[in-house]
């Protein structure tokens, strides 16, 4: 997800060479690209122009996703959420961001003159900068935010001048900046532009900027964290120092982000993996490689055995395919030439290479070539949880949201040209119908189109790009276009969901594919015996179950909704009197496929505030009345107590709410 932009941002001719694909300042969540050929080549300037590799403890909890304005409700309640005051960031404050990255380096060359200047753009929520000096502390950045304040009252005029390179050359080597010499090298265009914040320092700068450091409201401003970050994204280069900070228009939306921030900290899913047992990466056995616990397995499989039943519905055929695979299908496919960056080493395995495999899709065409195949086949679906291993740098890892093995929900659809808005319409509804269970409701979504290059005929390309359009069009959805950013293999449809925090995820993606039929030779027979190539279609829902799991875990806060939940109720037994009637209780609610606990050995107060503490939906408390009566006196963590009831009648009500996927 790209950084917000703006056209007067763009417009400037020394943007790409000085802020490369307006640079995110935490790793980007984990891939959920599924195509057999990737979008994008290894180098291309939209990757992350760094790689953060460590970070203090103040740093955001999450990478960073877009906010926007609605939520959608857990278990049919209204979920609390906190939203930014703006996603769409105004003019006004991207130059509000960007001057708060200079007014910084300032602050920090004055109170640590030996700094070497690097780049400072801004970025979503606030900005950073970039410095070639030792370490630094939190007692050091409010020194540095002081220091801004000062500037900031000063009132000081920022004026942008344009020299010639030969100047600008000479002024940066008076200074001694070699980071701004070198990106003044990659600068092809003249004039060259310099920014001065009054007559005290500048920097080569394309802008924009406000007018002084005066429309800065200092008490909007805040340092937040400090990070390591190699320069230009590079592990073999120098070490530097990234101070992240924060800059709004006025100190009520700093507020609100601060907010903001405390609530996405609270909803951490690396915390409440651990706090809840769900999951965990053991450096034993590696970085980015996900231990599923019992309670997040179980979690896991409900998501599977929903996802198996409802493709079964949609008319898909399951598959099951190995991990590893000859590195010859790697080279038809055209990873090892594009995608080489992304995968593991290889391995010989009796004189022969295999590798690892990044994606499903050449395993699925593999199956589709075991056999000729009519038009009258068509369409042909075929779906698999299919796990795939990425090479990630350490310090990109980030909880389940970038790993290095992760199970997509892959599925490829074969079809003929005129089934192919058909089939996207069915995947839609698909997507709808998987994505609603968990409450998300609001979408954003774009449909890309044809690039500058490309493969593909005109004909099949207009084709494919209006049975998209019509497909969104016949459910109603509003959608971006996004001219010329489709793949160079076919046009796309990707959507974003929104958390109750009303940040925005990618998780599905439709993709039309001209280029893995070509590469792989495949397919069938027509009405006149002729051989013809098949449209086909990439697309996942969910993305990555991994990913998809870190997201439900902060979209629910941890508090599952009752037909997801780890454990549905425990059982709690007022003295182990009770014990035996709870166990009998269990054992019932089990035989009938409910997840249901005995808890005992605490006083009853602390056994319930237990299972509270775990987000535990209901709670069945057991004293001598209820053993006498044969019932259960049952308790919300929600709702508190919700009364006393025959056990069979507790079935009855449990059932209905599960199948309902509501509450009790």
């Amino acid at each position: 997800m790209a950084a917000p932009s703006a056209p007067f941002l763009r417009s400037h001719p020394h943007r790409r060479a000085l802020f490369p694909s307006s640079p995110r300042h935490r790793p980007a969540a984990a891939a959920t690209s599924l195509l057999g050929f990737p979008p994008r080549k290894p180098g291309s300037p939209r990757r992350l122009p760094y790689t953060v590799v460590r970070s203090s403890s103040t740093a955001s909890p999450s990478p960073p996703v877009e906010e926007a304005a609605a939520a959608p409700t857990n278990d049919a309640e209204e979920q609390e959420r906190v939203v930014l005051p703006t996603n769409e960031s105004s003019e006004r404050l991207l130059r509000i961001r960007h001057t708060c990255a200079h007014v910084m380096a300032m602050a920090v060359q004055k109170l640590f003159p030996n700094s070497k200047v690097t780049i400072g753009p801004w970025i979503d929520n606030g900005f950073y900068y970039d410095f070639d000096m030792e370490p630094l502390t939190d007692k050091d950045l409010k020194k540095i935010k002081k220091e801004m304040d000062r500037i900031i009252r000063k009132n000081l005029p920022l004026v942008r001048e344009e020299v010639s390179r030969e100047e600008a050359q000479k002024r940066i080597e008076a200074l001694n900046e070699p980071y701004k010499l070198e990106i003044l090298e990659s600068i092809k265009e003249e004039p060259i532009t310099i920014y001065h914040i009054g007559e005290e320092w500048w920097d080569l700068c394309a802008g924009p900027h406000v007018e002084s450091t005066g429309k800065i409201d200092r008490k909007a401003v805040e340092l937040e964290s400090v990070a390591g970050a190699y320069w230009r994204g590079n592990e073999k280069n120098q070490m530097l120092q990234r101070i992240y900070g924060t800059a709004w228009e006025n100190e009520d939306q700093l507020k609100t982000y601060i907010h903001f921030k405390e609530e996405a900290k609270r909803r951490d899913h690396r915390r409440l993996g651990q706090d809840l047992d769900l999951f965990s990466i053991q450096e034993d056995a590696g970085g980015g490689l996900v231990f599923w616990h019992p309670k997040g397995a179980i979690i896991r499989h409900i998501l599977e055995d929903s996802w198996k039943h409802i493709h079964l519905q949609h008319g898909y055929d399951l598959l099951y395919t190995p991990h590893v695979a000859k590195a010859d299908l790697w080279k038809i496919s055209g990873h090892i030439d594009f995608y080489k960056e992304n995968m593991y080493n290889q391995m010989d395995v009796e004189d022969e290479m295999y590798q690892l495999r990044p994606m499903n899709c050449p395993y699925h065409i593999l199956v589709y070539k075991r056999k000729l195949h009519s038009y009258r086949d068509f369409p042909i679906r075929v779906a698999e949880l299919g796990t795939v291993y990425r090479y990630e740098l350490s310090g990109s890892l980030h909880g389940l949201f970038r790993v290095r093995g992760f199970t997509q929900d892959d599925a490829h659809i074969f079809c003929l040209e005129d089934q192919i808005q058909d089939e996207i319409r069915g995947v839609l509804d698909l997507t709808e119908q998987i994505l609603g269970q968990f409450g998300f409701k609001y979408y954003e979504i774009n449909l890309s189109t044809r690039p500058e290059k490309s493969v593909g005929s005109d004909d099949i390309w207009e084709k494919a790009t209006i049975a998209l359009k019509n497909a969104l069009d016949d459910k109603g959805w509003e959608y971006k276009v996004d001219e010329g950013g489709g793949a160079f293999y076919g046009p796309k449809i990707d959507l974003k969901i929104e958390d109750a925090l009303g940040r925005k995820w990618q998780c599905s993606t439709v993709q039309v594919d001209f280029n893995l039929p070509e590469r792989f030779d495949i397919t069938y027979v027509d009405s006149n015996s002729e051989k013809k190539r098949p449209i086909m279609i990439h697309r996942a829902v969910l993305g990555s179950l991994e990913r998809f799991f870190g997201v439900l875990i902060e979209h629910y806060a941890g508090d599952f909704p009752l037909w997801l939940a780890p454990t549905q109720a425990r059982i709690l037994p007022v003295t182990d009197n009770e014990l035996q009637y709870c166990n009998e209780v269990a054992s019932e609610l089990k035989s009938r496929g409910f997840r249901v606990e005995v808890c005992h050995g605490e006083r009853l107060p602390k056994l319930i505030r237990n299972a509270e503490t775990q987000k535990v939906p209901l709670m069945a408390v057991v004293g001598p009345k209820e053993v006498q009566a044969r019932t259960l006196t049952i308790r919300s963590r929600h709702n508190g107590e919700i009364g006393t009831m025959p056990v069979d009648e507790f079935i009855t009500r449990l059932q209905l709410a599960v199948a309902n996927k509501s509450s009790l």
